[in-house]
């Protein structure tokens, strides 16, 4: 399933329909929906559901927060009945954890789509610098730490160490060429949770347009520390 999301069995979406809140379900059509719901394919339709379903999660959190999310506002949001909604997710934390997964998968997918094409380690660490500098320019991170702060890092340290192990596979080629030009090996894992931390120090404390500027600098660090120079400039 699409983003790592399990589908429910019957037992499970008739369990899911008792929200915390207690509110019953918006008709009784969609209550009996409910009771007869059965696991659901793995389809186009499907896929599309849950797209919808996630799209409507990420605007009702960034306008209301992660803490008291409203399952009627997602489907009313998504389009869905509540019914629909419960084929998919048993409750709301199920909800939230999956759409954590989702934008997590998002960030690394699009990471991969912005280099594949690069087959020159000059380009690629280029086109790894321009992913960075568009995320940081486009991310609603900022917005959801403000609205669901705890949530917010919640995310950061679920996605972590995933990106570290992301950022050393786009950037393999580039380290191979780094450590065949100085004849030495890099601590690859290293660079790259330098990197990731830089990313989230830019969500927490933006350093405006200078931080196009930063990493291209630790190039040129790595590069002169591979050559036994130091740069005073």
């Amino acid at each position: 399933m699409t983003d790592g999301v399990e589908l429910k069995t019957s037992k499970a979406t008739a369990e899911g329909k008792r929200e915390r809140d207690g509110k019953a379900a918006d008709t009784p059509e969609d209550a009996e929906s409910v009771d007869r719901a059965r696991p659901v394919r793995h389809n186009r339709r499907s896929d599309a559901t849950i797209q919808a379903i996630f799209a409507a999660t990420e605007e009702v959190v960034l306008q209301s927060g992660a803490d008291r999310i409203s399952i009627l506002d997602v489907c009313n949001v998504a389009g869905i009945s509540r019914g629909t909604f419960y084929r998919y997710f048993s409750a709301q934390d199920d909800l939230l954890d999956a759409f954590s997964r989702h934008k997590r998968d998002r960030f690394h997918r699009a990471l991969i789509e912005a280099t594949e094409a690069c087959t020159d380690p000059v380009e690629l660490f280029q086109a790894v610098v321009r992913f960075t500098d568009d995320y940081l320019e486009k991310t609603q991170v900022r917005r959801l730490l403000v609205v669901a702060p705890a949530y917010a890092l919640n995310w950061f340290q679920l996605i972590f160490r995933d990106s570290v192990v992301r950022f050393q596979d786009v950037l393999a080629p580039v380290f191979d060429a780094w450590e065949g030009r100085a004849g030495i090996v890099l601590d690859r894992e290293l660079v790259c949770e330098l990197f990731v931390r830089y990313i989230m120090s830019e969500i927490l404390v933006p350093s405006g347009h200078e931080r196009r500027n930063l990493p291209r600098r630790v190039e040129r660090l790595v590069v002169m520390l591979m050559s036994g120079r130091i740069s005073r400039r």
